[in-house]
């Protein structure tokens, strides 16, 4: 097993990126389709196709899921993922065409490298080309290259993060994986002590006072209510990542285990689901193993934390900006 998502059945994974941009994507394939379901927290996202995710919906099976940098502009990359699968035959059969079905999620990353280079369809498609079955590269790679965390105080006192990726095989043949790429208002937490591991970093002239160099987003959040601070940073953010699973999941119990990945997110991120963020999650099912729907569900919120914490460690600095494994 390579520990990541890939470890999953049916599943292989691409990633392209514009490493001057700092902007990039990473595709999902499940091109045998897997049942499909999506739950969405955040307050600024930026999505495609999620509608036809939930229950009492037409369409049960997707093709491809898309994650990708560059805020709204970079939906456009999943018109490569379609052509890619279109010119395979994979798609919903309509009786007059096969219709490819891609979800797709965006997360901002215009505020480093260049705002004016996006993920656009040639790079969906060259995602697509990359897509393996192998271990798969993390940290500044695809949807993850341009990827930061703990914006609270602006860019200048930000990390960078990455894409992530982890997996769990639970027993009886059962495998739960996780991908995420990490892109926070807040800071990433040690699960296991509560320790920042990445975040809102204390401006350097206060380092002498200060006992750690992190601002922690909650207590600046805290200062603000009794101070009349400027405000935030804006929207410049979101969480987005796929759960995937071997089990034989229907369309509403794959949308539960899209709920309770959620549980994952929020113990690694503190504060998740602001209104800054677009915080996303998808679920895939791909049907090979019988499971209870509350097994899948609880270990995809290990699995999402996992990759979480995978991001952050494999991140590398990048544009003035420390990580965790070098700060």
């Amino acid at each position: 097993m390579n520990a990541d998502i890939t470890d999953i059945s049916g599943i292989r994974v691409g990633h392209a990126h514009d490493e001057e941009a700092l902007t990039g994507c990473t595709v999902i394939l499940c091109e045998s389709g897997a049942v499909g379901g999506v739950d969405q927290r955040g307050g600024a996202p930026g999505t495609r196709e999620t509608d036809l995710l939930r229950p009492m919906q037409l369409v049960e099976r997707v093709h491809a899921v898309l994650l990708t940098g560059g805020s709204a502009f970079g939906l456009e990359a999943a018109a490569g993922v379609v052509r890619y699968l279109e010119a395979r035959g994979v798609g919903y059969d309509t009786g007059v065409a096969r219709v490819p079905i891609v979800p797709a999620a965006v997360l901002f990353d215009l505020g480093i490298g260049r705002a004016d280079v996006r993920p656009d369809a040639a790079m969906g498609y060259q995602a697509c080309l990359n897509a393996t079955k192998e271990p798969l590269a993390q940290g500044n790679v695809g949807a993850g290259i341009g990827a930061t965390v703990g914006k609270i105080l602006g860019m200048g006192q930000a990390m960078k993060a990455g894409i992530g990726t982890a997996a769990l095989e639970i027993g009886g043949g059962l495998v739960v994986g996780a991908i995420v790429a990490v892109n926070a208002f807040g800071d990433v937490i040690d699960p296991a002590n509560g320790h920042i591991l990445a975040g809102a970093r204390v401006h350097p002239s206060s380092l002498s006072v200060k006992k750690s160099r992190f601002a922690n987003t909650l207590n600046v959040l805290k200062m603000s209510a009794r101070q009349e601070m400027a405000p935030f940073a804006p929207a410049e953010n979101t969480v987005i990542g796929v759960v995937a699973t071997n089990a034989r999941l229907n369309k509403e119990q794959v949308n539960k285990v899209a709920q309770m990945a959620h549980d994952g997110l929020a113990r690694t991120i503190r504060p998740a689901h602001t209104l800054y963020d677009g915080d996303t999650i998808f679920a895939l099912a791909t049907g090979k193993v019988e499971a209870d729907t509350n097994m899948v569900g609880s270990f995809a919120a290990e699995v999402f934390s996992q990759a979480i914490l995978h991001a952050v460690y494999h991140a590398r600095p990048v544009a003035g900006l420390p990580a965790a494994n070098h700060f």
